[in-house]
């Protein structure tokens, strides 16, 4: 059985503000140990269900987050940036399941350190005209490979974003959102033995494998600024539906890689100087 796992870091247990989770923060040190603990604990449970193989993808930010010394000696991990396939590089059909750990939910939602891949710069994202964020797209792209989302660890946010997406898919709630910045913590250890119990128990039997998808699917994303809109109108099969939102059709998952170039053209003309 092989086994993906893609880790997010807003959504893992204890952390509830930038400080935790962005490089130079004053706790990200702690922040990316308690990221490695929740990631372990999935981990663990992939092995007790009878995992031989464990693809661990470090899917935030920087992408750099988690040191391998830190990591289960039974995991492999893809690190560093850039990634073609962003939050999923590495997966492929040939894995039996795929696994969210640390997720958050999207933009506009009231859930801990809530946004859609960029924070400030995306305001909303539809797949097919269905709100989508983080949770549905790498739900969505899993799927067209014939892999299935099985298990999401992250805040109460995030599992119910995910279960509205697909209720047969594990979460586990390491905390409980008061605000964007502020949560109620599940005790770690608690957290951590829940992560291992509920991975193992998705895991076992393997859950049935969804068709392999030749569909295509829209993607529709509103920017913050029009000047990402009008920019990404350069690239072939664009289009815009209004000075700040544009949509592509194709099939996933090279829909979703495409995405990834979005936002790379985003990021780097959010850095112009202030005009005066």
């Amino acid at each position: 059985m092989r086994i993906y796992i893609s880790v997010d870091m807003e959504g893992v247990t204890g952390l509830v503000d930038a400080e935790d989770v962005q490089p130079g923060g004053r706790d990200y040190e702690r922040g990316r140990s308690m990221m490695a603990e929740d990631v372990n604990a999935a981990v663990r449970g992939a092995l007790t269900a009878g995992a031989a193989d464990v693809l661990v993808n470090d899917a935030h930010g920087p992408m750099r987050n988690l040191l391998p010394e830190a990591l289960h000696p039974a995991a492999r991990l893809v690190r560093g940036k850039p990634k073609q396939m962003g939050m999923l590089e590495g997966l492929t059909g040939e894995y039996d399941a795929a696994l969210c750990v640390g997720y958050h939910s999207r933009a506009g939602a009231l859930g801990v350190l809530s946004h859609s891949f960029m924070g400030h710069e995306i305001e909303d994202m539809w797949l097919d005209g269905r709100p989508v964020g983080e949770i549905g797209l790498a739900h969505a792209t899993a799927a067209a490979l014939g892999v299935p989302v099985v298990a999401l660890t992250g805040d109460d946010a995030a599992c119910a974003e995910m279960t509205a997406w697909d209720a047969s898919v594990a979460s586990v709630p390491v905390k409980y959102a008061h605000d964007r910045f502020a949560a109620e913590l599940r005790p770690e250890a608690e957290a951590r033995k829940a992560i291992e119990e509920t991975v193992a128990r998705a895991l076992t039997p393997l859950p049935r494998r969804p068709a392999v998808s030749e569909a295509e699917a829209t993607l529709t994303v509103r920017w913050q600024s029009a000047s990402v809109a009008a920019t990404l109108l350069g690239i072939p099969g664009v289009t815009a539906d209004d000075s700040r939102t544009v949509r592509a059709t194709g099939r996933l998952p090279s829909l979703y890689r495409q995405f990834g170039v979005w936002m790379r053209v985003a990021a780097s003309l959010g850095h112009q100087a202030p005009y005066c």
